[in-house]
């Protein structure tokens, strides 16, 4: 079956949402758009995770202690290696794909410890702060040094969740592996685990808990609060980058005392969650826009119509229904846009329609428009193949005409496809049910279903 942007626990079939799993769901096509960030194990109250950060700081300085032995090249050789990892599918990459550093940029990071003393003497305590001296190093790169610096624990993690979630692995061949002991790369080594279906490559997972859109330390929020730009730029002069970066070399006190800061605040340094549900105000809110559009395409409601419900719709069903895309397609000249949800069939109804219909993913074609016609249903319908199972939703602003709705059940009775529509009316109980918390809005889905099927010929 083709699914709309497929992960690894969808292809195996297993039944887990991303919130009840400990690490981040890997897609097949692309990078999950989030860093490990090395300052949340330093954090960590677990000693498993701050004894990873030494490890991770002791690698890193080990490259000083080659430089002092005169081994530039086999430093400049381990930084390159260390500097991109695939496997852990990080990042914005569309093809989960990557380059390494070239060997100007990783001596470039080699003459922090040859320019600044307190570097040279004493090593780095937050390696990520090379961000601040260096350009082109950012929040990808620093992620990457830090997987590959630990990779062979998160090896060891990865083969733990896939016994204890059933996920099938495999025998691959690693390029290299870092070897914390030796500080050296053990090569073509010979593993077992999760691979992509379609190019084979391995596959390592990353616990949650380690993740961010942005590292703690970042250029972007030095440059914003910390940075002395009175002494960095004259008057009216542009505010470049690498100036800053310059003056960041010749003055380590001021990068020290940002760290310290950041070191102090460092009980507000949170993991970033894959997917934040919007506040019951928001919400609210988002609604109250909604209900106010008119149907129709006029001004563009129809996009913002669409907009809208796509931020209501993954909030509301999560974390039964894993948002995948929004996404668009031709029929017959007229441009449909879908939401995309994966069915994780942890509740019985969602179960049900994978039984009955064999969704495994969810698609609700959005319509601001007034009412259901036929030429609408018979779109629908024709999408509803194999690949995408045989139940779809239609969210739009009033309930079907009463012939389209004996259209939808003649749909059932000949061809066992269901449809059924979501409404302005039910929107609004949906976000009053999640206002109330009292149960989950994926029940008014189901609601919806059960009077459908009541409705069908026995």
């Amino acid at each position: 079956m083709d699914l709309f942007r497929p992960r690894l626990t969808d292809y195996h079939g297993i039944l887990k949402s991303q919130a009840d799993l400990d690490f981040a769901i890997q897609f097949f096509d692309e990078d999950i758009p989030l860093y490990i960030d090395p300052f949340l194990l330093w954090k960590s109250p677990s000693l498993q995770d701050q004894a990873l950060h030494t490890t991770i700081t002791n690698s890193f300085n080990y490259l000083n202690f080659l430089i002092k032995k005169g081994k530039e090249d086999e430093a400049i050789k381990v930084l390159v290696n260390v500097s991109e990892c695939s496997e852990i599918g990080l990042g914005v990459s569309k093809s989960r794909k990557g380059l390494r550093i070239g060997d100007k940029q990783a001596n470039q990071i080699l003459n922090l410890f040859r320019d600044i003393p307190e570097y040279s003497n004493f090593g780095f305590t937050h390696f990520e702060v090379i961000q601040l001296y260096i350009s082109g190093i950012s929040k990808d790169r620093i992620s990457d040094i830090a997987c590959n610096y630990i990779k062979s624990f998160l090896i060891d993690y990865t083969v733990e969740q896939c016994q204890i979630h059933g996920i099938p692995t495999e025998g691959v061949i690693l390029d290299s592996l870092y070897n914390y002991k030796k500080h050296d790369f053990l090569y073509n080594e010979k593993l077992f685990l999760p691979v992509n279906p379609k190019t084979r490559e391995p596959i390592i997972f990353t616990p949650k808990r380690w993740l961010r859109f942005n590292p703690w330390i970042n250029f972007d929020d030095y440059f914003k609060s910390h940075c002395p730009r009175d002494d960095i730029f004259n008057p009216n002069e542009p505010e470049e980058r690498v100036k800053v970066l310059n003056y960041n070399r010749e003055n380590y006190g001021i990068v020290e005392e940002y760290v310290k800061y950041k070191d102090r605040s460092s009980q507000d340094c949170h993991n970033d969650p894959l997917f934040s549900q919007i506040p019951v105000l928001s919400a609210k809110r988002k609604l109250n826009q909604l209900l106010k559009l008119n149907s129709g395409k006029e001004d563009g409601a129809d996009m913002e119509y669409e907009e809208l419900a796509a931020e209501l719709l993954a909030t509301l069903f999560y974390p039964h229904l894993d948002f995948a895309q929004t996404q668009s397609r031709t029929e017959s000249g007229r441009h449909i846009r879908d939401l995309i949800f994966y069915n994780n069939r942890d509740v019985d109804f969602l179960d049900e329609i994978f039984t009955d219909y064999e969704n495994r993913q969810l698609v609700i074609e959005m319509k601001n428009v007034k009412k259901i016609e036929r030429d609408h249903i018979n779109q629908l319908n024709r999408y509803l193949q194999p690949n995408i199972g045989r139940f779809g939703v239609f969210l739009t602003r009033n309930p079907l005409p009463k012939a389209m709705f004996t259209n939808t059940i003649d749909l059932w009775s000949s061809q066992r496809k269901c449809i059924i529509a979501i409404t302005d009316d039910d929107l609004k109980l949906m976000v009053d049910v999640y206002e109330s918390k009292q149960r989950a809005p994926i029940e008014v889905l189901k609601k919806k279903y059960i009077e459908f099927r009541r409705s069908c010929p026995s």
